[in-house]
């Protein structure tokens, strides 16, 4: 049986409120992404060192998933929202100011903890609400992450053309408080406990088709998220630097970058659609083949036409992986620990980010192009694509051995 209130009117506007927080919320992750070539130029720089401040905010957002994961466990996403709110704003402000790169990267890891509230934590609160259509409630959730990153990098590139990089960051803490906080207030009520039991005792009654047990299926899920995400974070972390070195400009980078995450916004609602069906596993599975066909796909093209086309079926192929984690944690383990659990997948999916960014800009650096950091890519993607299928081999053994 299932309780009332999950799937529930009240559950979907809940999930509403939280994708438009989410769209605000997770811009920092995408910021630092369009103004890397304006900073590598002011500071003289080369791409590895440009990249340290996407690393640091990567590194900030993994940590920031599960910290504040675990605080929306213990006081309520609410709470959690206004204080990485605040200090997110605080952070903006610290980045306009600084005079090098080092001091930029030290206030990206403040930065990417606060904006880190945007994505596991919301996606791990709003899983609590919903038990037949959770995986696409989770979508939903998660593509608040690169509707950020499809809108405010477009926009912003017009403020860096105009004022500069600095201005983008004064422009981004104004609007990070005036926009989170207030929205924050509207997800104030909990989920009844009555709830959280009938969710658990549906977790009990998949246990014994379980691959592994929680915390062995929890850092194995980790392993498989750094090597899927070290694979997408050479496109999305470089696409606007590829595209200058090119010779398209950084403008068109930011389009292909907003295609690519528009794509993603597809693909993880369509992925939530069929995790209601075929479950969180074989879902991430499908994902994960696809990602790495359209990686090989950056290898043979570099014409604007073709990037625009590969961009937008990276996207695609792709938007519906991470999410994924959170419904095969959801699927397996208790509803009381959804904050700490989801948020400790998704630490590990965004250290594959942050540790994917900087091995591409040093491939680059040793190699003198991207061609090396895409064959990289598939390399892990290919680690991702052999763990999944061995968790899917135990899922079903699991089950054949329940039944």
């Amino acid at each position: 049986m299932t309780h009332p209130v999950l799937d529930s009117r009240y559950s979907w506007i809940r999930l509403a409120i939280t994708l438009l927080i989410g769209v605000f919320a997770n811009v920092g992750m995408w910021a630092v992404i369009v103004v890397m070539p304006a900073v590598q130029e002011e500071f003289g720089i080369d791409r590895a060192d440009a990249s340290l401040p996407y690393v640091l905010t990567m590194i900030g957002f993994a940590l920031g998933n599960f910290a504040i994961g675990q605080a929306v466990d213990r006081w309520g996403v609410t709470k959690a929202l206004i204080g990485a709110a605040v200090l997110s704003a605080v952070s903006y402000g610290a980045a306009a100011l600084s005079g090098s790169v080092l001091m930029l990267s030290f206030v990206h890891l403040f930065l990417g903890f606060g904006t880190a509230v945007g994505f596991g934590p919301l996606i791990a609160d709003v899983s609590l609400w919903f038990q037949k259509r959770r995986g696409i409630a989770v979508a939903i959730a998660a593509s608040g992450n690169y509707l950020s990153g499809a809108i405010w990098p477009v926009l912003l590139s017009g403020v860096l053309s105009t004022h500069g990089w600095r201005a983008v960051f004064v422009v981004l803490a104004v609007m990070t408080v005036v926009a989170v906080a207030p929205l924050a207030f509207l997800l104030r009520p909990k989920v009844p406990a009555e709830a959280l039991a009938a969710q658990d005792s549906a977790a009990q009654a998949r246990q014994a088709g379980a691959p592994f047990k929680p915390a062995p299926l929890m850092w194995i899920l980790g392993l498989a998220g750094i090597g899927c995400c070290v694979a997408m974070s050479m496109p999305q972390v470089h696409i606007v630097s590829f595209c200058v070195d090119l010779g398209y400009g950084a403008a068109v980078g930011a389009e292909m970058l907003a295609l690519m995450l528009m794509g993603g916004v597809v693909s993880r609602l369509i992925s939530g659609l069929v995790a209601d069906k075929l479950g969180g596993v074989l879902t991430l599975l499908i994902g994960s083949v696809l990602q790495m066909g359209a990686l090989f796909l950056f290898l043979p093209f570099d014409g604007l036409v073709p990037l625009y086309l590969v961009s937008l079926a990276f996207g695609l192929a792709q938007g519906g992986i991470v999410p994924a984690y959170a419904l095969v944690v959801r699927e397996y383990m208790p509803a009381k620990e959804a904050g700490s659990r989801v948020g400790f997948v998704m630490m590990a999916t965004i250290l594959g980010m942050a540790l994917g960014g900087w091995m591409s800009g040093w491939i680059y650096d040793v190699s003198g192009s991207y061609e090396l950091a895409f064959v990289n890519g598939i390399a892990w993607n290919a680690l991702n694509i052999a763990i999944m299928g061995m968790i899917l081999l135990r899922t079903r053994g699991g089950r054949v051995a329940a039944a």
